[in-house]
Parts: structure tokens; sequence; C-alpha cells
């Protein structure tokens, strides 16, 4: 469909009478709402009064008269500082490397499931093997301490203080380190063979 000259000017008085755009797509045949509404802004349609009459030019507002210029403040002396009725905020200083940490709070369970973690029967004698090895070298970090180049292997239960992650270094483009990869990473025949 092309806008021919008829079909444009269609447009425009159906437009200029309050149509709506479905309207005038039904009435022009072979073009939608939106097709409507481009030609419409593409015009410079878009103001139009819903009355059906003509749009009259509001006249122009005239101009806000100019502020007078403010005179020059006095000095202000500086003022007492009120007496605050709330309790300051208090910083704890910084903790010093190797310093030794404070007893975690007690961590209270949420009640959800731990994530299905692999029973010794999946996986392979030699990767449980790697691990109970590689986790005795852990680095044992908190969650606070994980960065994106350390094993973020879970190990114990985060219900308890004994909680912690691996630690030692990723292997290449995995989140945990090569032992843990052995374990999280295996192929489906390779686990259900073990099972059985």
């Amino acid at each position: 469909m092309s806008w021919t000259d008829d079909r444009v000017e269609i447009l425009k008085k159906m437009w200029g009478e309050g149509q709506s755009a479905s309207q005038i797509a039904k009435e022009l045949g072979g073009v939608t709402r939106n097709a409507v509404i481009g030609k419409v802004h593409r015009l410079g349609l878009s103001n139009r009064t819903t009355t059906g009459a003509a749009a009259k030019p509001e006249p122009k507002a005239k101009a806000a008269p100019k502020p007078a210029p403010k005179a020059k403040a006095a000095p202000v002396e500086p003022e007492e500082k009120p007496v605050s009725t709330k309790p300051e905020l208090k910083t704890e200083p910084a903790i010093a490397p190797n310093t030794p940490r404070p007893p975690r709070n007690q961590i209270i369970p949420a009640g959800q499931p731990l994530p299905p973690q692999p029973s010794a029967n999946e996986i392979s004698p030699e990767a449980l093997a790697k691990v109970n090895e590689i986790e005795k070298k852990a680095k044992k970090l908190s969650l606070m301490e994980l960065t994106e180049r350390t094993c973020k292997w879970p190990v114990g239960d985060p219900a308890t203080e004994d909680f912690w992650f691996c630690g030692l270094p990723v292997k290449q483009g995995k989140p945990y380190c090569e032992a843990h990869v052995g374990v999280a990473f295996q192929p489906m025949s390779a686990r259900r063979d073990r099972r059985r």
C-alpha cells in the first residue's frame, strides 16, 4: 500500500474530525492502525482537537517580567551546633591482617533443603580420593573471601560452624579447582554406570 495524495487527504480530513487511527485504517483499507499513526506523525498532525472543529492556535504567553536583582545577604555568623538526642553510630576499626577472627554468630537454617550433592557411589573412586586429598590442602574460605579465582566448592553443612569453601585456584573457565571439577562435571553415562 502506498500513500497516494487522495489517501493522505482522507487521512488528514478524518484525523482533523477526531477519528481514531483504527477508524481511519478501516476506512482506508489495506493499512494498519500503526501505519496511520506513523503517517500522522510524519505529516506533523499529532496535535488535534477532539471536538471536530479546526484547531485554533493558542495565543502566545506574554514574557514573564524579569525578577529584580537580589540584594547581597549579610554574612552569617556560625551558630552553635545543636545537641543531638540521637545516639551517634560508631564505626568499628579495620581489622589488621593475620588477626584472629572473632567467633561467628550461630547460623540459623532457613529451612531450605540443601542442593543435591553427588553420593559416593556416583563419584569415581579416583576422583573421590583426589577430592579427599585436595580438601586437606584447601584454604577453607568463607563466602565473603571467595573471588573469581578461588574454588567455590562448599564443604560441610551451611547451618554449622564447620562450613567452608575450598578456595584453591580454579580450573580455567570453571568455578571449581581441578579436583572438584572432576566431581561436579561428569558425563551422565559414567554416573549411571557407577550407580549399578
